[in-house]
């Protein structure tokens, strides 16, 4: 776990955090993997499993790493969304065509933007 935007590491394990603000009363986890922040390599799936597997507050991974496509956005790993930046940020795709990708592959999304 780290602060700062990934720049302070903090000491604590992210499933024993997960664990301690689901404890505490937290009603959503956002978990990002900064060592692939902006990357566009796709989710890192060992991290989300494990945080899946440790706590049952909705949580969603932060899609930095999806591999810069509407065709790989997806809840992965048993999240219950997901999160996405890069594609966009770049005018790469339109949230309304990444959507639309994702509705036809049978993944809710809410439609029309």
């Amino acid at each position: 776990m780290h602060i700062n935007g990934g720049r302070v590491p903090t000491g604590l394990e992210a499933v024993a955090w997960a664990r301690e603000v689901e404890r505490l009363g937290a009603g959503e986890i956002v978990l990002t993997s900064m060592d692939a922040d902006g990357t566009k390599d796709g989710y890192d799936l060992e991290i989300t499993k494990a945080v899946t597997d440790a706590v049952t507050v909705q949580w969603l991974p932060a899609a930095e790493r999806v591999a810069g496509a509407p065709g790989r956005c997806h809840p992965a790993g048993g999240a219950d969304a997901a999160l996405a930046a890069s594609i966009f940020h770049y005018g790469e795709y339109t949230i309304e065509e990444t959507k639309q990708v994702m509705a036809k592959r049978g993944i809710h999304v809410r439609l029309p933007i």
